[in-house]
């Protein structure tokens, strides 16, 4: 999986899936298609949503979204 990056300022919903050291984040734009399906390293996590316009984040509930939620 890693679907190519197209155009990151399409994106409207990110689905992140948290992890210990690798995420899946999974993009798509307002019609609903895929921009990006890709596994992040923690350490480009910020680096990765820094890039994006504004957006929906959808977070698993666990103890480290809260941590995540808090971050800018």
């Amino acid at each position: 999986m890693g679907k190519s990056i197209t155009d990151l300022s399409s994106v409207t919903s990110v689905g992140l899936d948290l992890a210990k050291l690798v995420f899946q984040v999974h993009c798509v734009d307002a019609s609903g298609r895929v921009v990006v399906t890709k596994a992040i390293k923690r350490n480009k996590l910020l680096e990765f949503f820094a890039s994006l316009p504004p957006c929906l984040v959808g977070l698993e509930a666990c103890g480290s979204s809260h941590h995540w939620a808090r971050e800018n």
